[in-house]
């Protein structure tokens, strides 16, 4: 693992590379939305970007099926009856090079339009996590707490870490749901939708209601793609898709960015 970088907004927005955007294709799962040739020639230019393979080259196939990538939810840290540790923010697939190059292709619903690839991202981390949870803790729910970049699998009453910033937050043994809302009320509670945190537009708040995907404009059916390994979905402004922007508060709790780079 190469080290962290820690990135506030501002200081990320100039460094991504943008990409063309690939021409809007209405598709009607996930699964058509990564393997449209227009998303095939996207990451074409994606794993070409730093010269290490030519875009004829970089000949780039999806490996496996787009799963559903879970986050935080703010009804839970609320501590709202019944509401689920994580809800459902987008869908990613794995995608790899002819180099070896490793990519995750993010996916939403935008309305009538269908399913869109609203992001590529470096590495795997949803695909890899995602499996890792299912073999420690089969059944369970996976989902990352963006504020500190960290992966969880919850089943039941328990909450076990996936990587080293989730041991770091509950133990290498996991804590109990319970315990998990209670550090998570504590951390973000006054960050909430309502609160005088989000109400004075401090990085947005935690992002509530209007900023999820069901809030998503649907006027832009085909943004760019951010192809500077953005993990947070960050393209934002540069890309003229509003969409993009409301994405950044809800994936990454806006006030504390992180983004690991791995190897």
């Amino acid at each position: 693992m190469t080290p962290r970088r820690l990135l506030a907004a501002a200081a990320l927005t100039p460094a991504l590379l943008l990409l063309p955007a690939p021409t809007a294709t209405a598709a009607d799962t996930p699964g058509a939305a990564v393997t449209a040739p227009a998303t095939l020639d996207t990451l074409s230019r994606f794993f070409a970007r730093d010269g290490a393979v030519t875009r004829a080259a970089a000949h780039p196939r999806i490996e496996g099926p787009a799963v559903p990538v879970r986050v935080l939810s703010p009804d839970f840290v609320a501590g709202r009856a019944g509401a689920p540790v994580a809800r459902v923010e987008f869908h990613a697939a794995g995608a790899v090079s002819s180099d070896g190059q490793k990519a995750s292709v993010w996916t939403a619903r935008q309305g009538a339009n269908g399913w869109q690839v609203v992001n590529i991202a470096t590495g795997d981390d949803e695909i890899r996590y995602a499996r890792e949870g299912a073999r420690r803790l089969p059944g369970g729910t996976v989902f990352r707490e963006p504020q500190i970049d960290a992966w969880y699998v919850h089943k039941g009453s328990r909450v076990l870490p996936l990587d080293e910033d989730a041991i770091r937050a509950v133990g290498a043994r996991g804590a109990t749901l319970a315990a998990y809302r209670e550090r998570v009320a504590a951390a973000y509670g006054d960050k909430l939708p309502g609160t005088a945190y989000a109400r004075k537009g401090a990085a947005g708040g935690y992002g509530g209601p209007a900023s999820g995907p069901a809030a998503r404009p649907d006027a832009r059916p085909a943004p760019a793609v951010a192809a500077a390994g953005d993990r947070t979905g960050l393209p934002s402004a540069l890309t003229g898709a509003a969409a993009l922007c409301a994405v950044t508060l809800a994936l990454t709790g806006a006030w504390r960015l992180h983004r690991h780079r791995r190897d």
